[in-house]
């Protein structure tokens, strides 16, 4: 057996180190490749050297470009690695334009396909992140569905049940290997804070940065929640949300200080020691259920419903004066909910029923 991994952005590479780990302890074969969609050291060289992770084996370098340019590009690159190095599954995570790009192409050379973190659904259609989802998940031959709640969306779409797997989510493998790294990473003193004397906020995706008035709402919302819990908000900016603030002529003030983007272990360290953590990320979402820090998600929907279902999460939207009272009331809530995202134990699995399927074919 001999396995594709295929990683893209910081959020595949942090899901995607269990699973490499996990070949390299199984002795099983694999090709690690890597699209380039992000390529700042901030958002990707970072995290190989932070997680110990061996440098991919071919990087296709896409960089940016509009959604089709990137798919486009990741395509051809894809269609040539594919087809030097054949390998037996194709295993890609969530739901970005490397995801659907590995997984269109792999399945027209007849390689099959595996998705990791296979169900998700917000429901919303706007998002190019929902329409990836949607693609990947039909069209890959194993579905690694986090929660049963994920397996029971594949099934009500009528995915056949022996194609989907319930096995946790690899977020957590990582999460619970690196936190203790993760701890000790931040230093408190040059941030001007004490644990649990702050909030963390992050911001980055376009329905929110390119719509200047809800950006705006947001920022609005986080000083008032700041204001009135008597919390900093400290803010790693994404490139893409500070070029937004510095093309609207806006500036930061004391109630939310930007920082500049985190590594992994820093970032996972400010939010284990946080009061509250305010994001539109789903990736944030799972990590501050998974560490039992209250969350505040600043979108209109979620494909992570399981971290509201158990009181770790709720929605605020872009609306200021709710984002606020969101903020009120997560603070006080008792940090004692269930996880509901797996136990540690994902990639293990993961490769297991891979390799079953293989034996079969």
């Amino acid at each position: 057996m001999k396995l594709g991994i295929i990683v893209g952005t910081r959020p595949e590479i942090v899901k995607m180190a269990p699973v490499v780990r996990a070949c390299r302890r199984k002795r099983v074969p694999f090709v690690f490749i890597h699209t380039g969609q992000h390529y700042s050291y901030e958002l990707d060289g970072v995290f190989f050297d932070e997680l110990k992770l061996p440098r991919p084996d071919h990087n296709l370098s896409v960089g940016s470009g509009t959604h089709p340019q990137q798919i486009a590009a990741m395509v051809r690159g894809l269609e040539l690695v594919f087809n030097a190095e054949r390998p037996d599954m194709v295993l890609v995570e969530g739901d970005t334009n490397t995801v659907l790009a590995a997984g269109l192409t792999a399945n027209k050379l007849a390689i099959p396909v595996g998705h990791i973190e296979a169900g998700l659904r917000s429901y919303d259609r706007r998002m190019p992140e929902e329409m990836n989802r949607i693609v990947i998940d039909h069209l890959s031959d194993l579905l690694f569905a986090p929660t049963e709640q994920c397996r029971k969306i594949l099934l009500k779409e009528g995915i056949p049940p022996e194609r989907i797997f319930v096995t946790g989510n690899t977020v957590v493998d990582e999460l619970i290997l690196q936190k203790p790294r993760a701890l000790k990473a931040v230093d408190f003193n040059i941030l001007g804070v004490a644990p649990r004397g702050y909030a963390i906020a992050t911001v980055h995706r376009p329905e929110n940065t390119e719509n200047e008035k809800r950006l705006g709402a947001i920022f609005a919302g986080l000083r008032a929640a700041a204001k009135s819990l008597n919390l900093p908000i400290l803010m790693p900016l994404h490139p893409r949300t500070r070029k937004r603030v510095e093309s609207l002529g806006w500036r930061l003030d004391k109630e939310i200080r930007a920082l500049p983007p985190q590594g992994y272990l820093e970032f996972l360290g400010l939010q284990a020691n946080a009061s509250i953590i305010f994001t539109d990320s789903g990736g944030v979402q799972e990590e501050a259920c998974c560490l039992r820090v209250p969350c505040v998600t600043l979108r209109d929907s979620t494909e992570r419903p399981e971290s509201i279902d158990v009181g770790a999460n709720v929605l605020a939207g872009a609306d200021a004066k709710k984002i606020a009272a969101c903020a009120r009331k997560m603070i006080f809530i008792k940090r004692d909910w269930r996880n509901p995202f797996g136990k540690g134990d994902s990639a293990e699995r993961i490769i297991k029923i891979a390799a079953n399927y293989l034996k079969t074919r």
